[in-house]
């Protein structure tokens, strides 16, 4: 093992046996583990504490996000150890991977520009649900150097400071709003081929599903607002796909059916977009087909949530979390 002291930030909120699995995965790999609970009532802090983590309760007359609390949490490491120069983060719905720390710390000692490291993250269960399936399928992105990372990874302590912690107000997109200032400061966000951590997503209903693409339309929109004019333009082209396919375009043809009750027909560029997309992925695959039909549909739900930020910022309302389970 790399001589490098790393300490764990693990966030949840009412994650229950999820959590207790999470942190008995992490605790023989880290010197120090500090668990943010954002107002769990199911017990979640007294589990944590039983099993040797330093818990921070969030303060509930703030809201809570994703963002805030890994920004607590960072402070509690260095406030108790410090000495870390490492941080593994990780959600409380997840596991880690025996022998991830070990390479991701072997990689990231060695390169001396790189501020995140990341690796596979899995679903646990795939095939419970399609809803499952299709965030497994998110999970496994591009390997080498990348535009961004997900909520699990090992970051540089000091990078992260250095660049100010998480933007607290989000409520979704922290991690690739954060790697596009690492990035602006010359920092890399890398992914190794390597099994990082497994995901419990307990998607089992399309109500659940349906909400978690309103909460990713509604954090696209806001850190591609953020980032408007920087040379990243992360999320630009994702927000404008999403406007364009789940609001401007059926408003449209609605709008011209009622001049004009034939224009009804270009509604079939929505099968012909799902044709589309499972062909490019591969026809003879079902799972190609359900993954088109879904990202078809998912901007629908992307634009709800772009609508809702939009009027959250219209009438000057504070935060609130968009939760699917």
């Amino acid at each position: 093992m790399v001589s490098i002291k790393i300490a764990a930030v693990v966030i949840g909120r009412n994650e229950g046996e999820r959590l207790v699995k999470c942190l008995k995965s992490i605790r023989s790999n880290v010197i120090s583990t500090v668990y943010v609970d954002s107002g769990s009532t199911d017990g979640s802090a007294r589990a944590a504490e039983r099993l040797g983590a330093h818990v921070v309760a969030l303060d509930m007359a703030q809201p809570f996000t994703a963002a805030r609390a890994r920004n607590e949490g960072l402070a509690a490491v260095k406030e108790l150890r410090p000495d870390i120069s490492l941080i593994q983060f990780l959600d409380g719905d997840c596991e880690l991977v025996d022998g991830w720390i070990e390479k991701a710390a072997q990689f990231i000692s060695e390169r001396n520009d790189v501020a995140v490291v990341c690796g596979r993250r899995r679903e646990l269960y795939p095939y419970t649900s399609i809803y499952n399936r299709l965030c497994d399928i998110e999970w496994d992105t591009l390997l080498g150097e990348a535009v961004a990372c997900g909520g699990d990874s090992l970051v540089r302590a000091e990078a992260v400071a250095e660049v100010g912690g998480f933007c607290a107000q989000l409520i979704a997109g922290e991690e690739p709003e954060l790697c596009v200032r690492l990035r602006e400061r010359g920092w890399k966000i890398w992914r190794l081929d390597a099994e990082m951590t497994r995901h419990d997503a307990a998607l089992t209903r399309f109500g659940q599903w349906w909400l978690r693409a309103v909460r990713c339309g509604y954090g696209m929109t806001e850190v591609a607002g953020l980032h408007w004019h920087s040379r990243s333009g992360i999320w630009k082209k994702e927000a404008m796909r999403c406007i364009v396919w789940g609001g401007v375009l059926p408003a449209f043809i609605i709008l011209s059916a009622l001049l004009y009750p034939v224009a009804l027909v270009a509604l079939l560029i929505y099968p012909l977009q799902i044709c589309r997309v499972a062909i490019t992925r591969g026809p003879a695959s079902s799972q190609s087909w359900s993954y088109a039909f879904f990202m078809t549909l998912a901007k629908f739900a992307e634009f709800q949530g772009v609508l809702k930020f939009c009027w959250r910022r219209l009438r000057h309302g504070t935060v609130e979390l968009i939760e699917y389970k």
